[in-house]
């Protein structure tokens, strides 16, 4: 398991790393509920949480204000602002770290999501990750910290993102590889992976990341509103990686540059309220927009007892991938990717 580092004097948003009790407090507050909510049962992953410290890599972050969204920094002057600021930090919820021309386009995500995410992973020492979406740098760190720097590489596509994050790992005492380049192309350079982790949501599986793993390696990205866990196998015609969806939500910024898949339609006619307000029927629609029609939807829905979301799984084999229910041969599949 990688080892703590010391954060040289003088890094940091202003707080100061290990120096500002109020920080540690709300940091051991934080992985506390965590844990009371059945998360973080591995001693490891616990202890990343315990000892990276999430204000080195969210000096400042946007809220929802009057006309727009209001800024909040370590750095302010008015100590009720900066106390606002801190106790974001370490409440259990996605920050925005990053907008351009109004649009997010980088966050820090939920921790107890990342926690979640993290633990199924299944990560073992000397095992190598790829992370894509590298976004301030917070859940790098975490992956360093249980594996080592050397086992970590992180891609984003923005040059902006990537040196901001290399910034708040220094600070942190963390050096990962932060690569700037298009995630869907994974780093061919450092493969091949024992694991890949994304952080943003997905149209479908870009076919490099199998390519780039080793056998019995798994995947978990985002894709529709769900998070589908992907082991990869190889076989004669190549690696085929394949699981089920985790039964968590989830809501990621897009990957930059991907094509999304169709959006669903908001209130298609003659489907009932209550089904369009129903989650795990909103995930099926996002999931199948632009493939199978809403009222067909509907009927598969309610016959098969609507299915939770770990029924649902996806298959990336033979240069195509598809979506299932229950069976990725059954009766039940929609392509994904470009195109209907």
């Amino acid at each position: 398991m990688g080892a703590h580092r010391e954060v040289p004097a003088g890094t940091g948003s202003g707080t100061g790393s290990g120096s500002d009790p109020e920080a540690d407090e709300a940091r051991h507050i934080l992985v506390r509920n965590i844990v009371a909510r059945g998360g973080l049962t591995d001693p490891a992953w616990r202890a990343a949480f315990e000892e990276v410290e999430r204000h080195l890599f969210v000096p400042y972050y946007y809220v929802h204000g009057i006309g727009g969204y209001e800024r909040l920094w370590g750095e302010d002057p008015d100590p009720v602002r900066r106390r606002r600021w801190l106790r974001g930090v370490y409440g259990d919820e996605a920050l925005a770290t990053r907008m351009r021309d109004g649009e997010l386009i980088s966050s820090s995500s939920q921790p107890s999501l990342m926690a979640l995410m993290l633990e199924a992973l299944e990560v073992r020492d000397g095992h190598t990750v790829l992370e894509i979406g590298t976004g301030p740098g917070y859940n790098a760190a975490l992956l360093s910290h249980r594996l080592g720097d050397a086992a970590v590489t992180s891609v984003d596509l923005d040059p902006e993102i990537t040196e901001s994050a290399r910034s708040h790992l220094a600070a942190a005492g963390y050096r990962p590889a932060v690569v700037t380049g298009d995630g869907a192309r994974g780093c061919p350079q450092r493969a091949p992976y024992d694991r890949i982790i994304a952080t943003c949501t997905l149209p479908s599986v870009p076919p490099a990341w199998p390519e780039q793993c080793t056998p019995g390696a798994l995947i978990l990205a985002p894709v529709a509103t769900g998070l589908v866990l992907l082991e990869v196998r190889a076989t004669a015609h190549g690696p085929r990686a394949e699981g089920h969806f985790l039964h968590t939500p989830a809501y990621f910024v897009p990957l930059r540059g991907a094509s999304p898949l169709p959006e669903p339609v908001a209130r298609p006619g003659g489907v009932p309220r209550r089904a369009i307000g129903d989650e795990l029927f909103r995930f099926l629609l996002t999931l199948t927009a632009g493939r199978l029609d809403p009222h067909e939807a509907l009927s598969l829905w309610e016959r098969e007892g609507r299915p939770q979301r770990e029924r649902y799984g996806v298959t990336v084999a033979d240069g195509r991938q598809w979506a299932w229910l229950d069976d990725p041969e059954g009766p039940y599949t929609w392509p994904l990717g470009e195109g209907p």
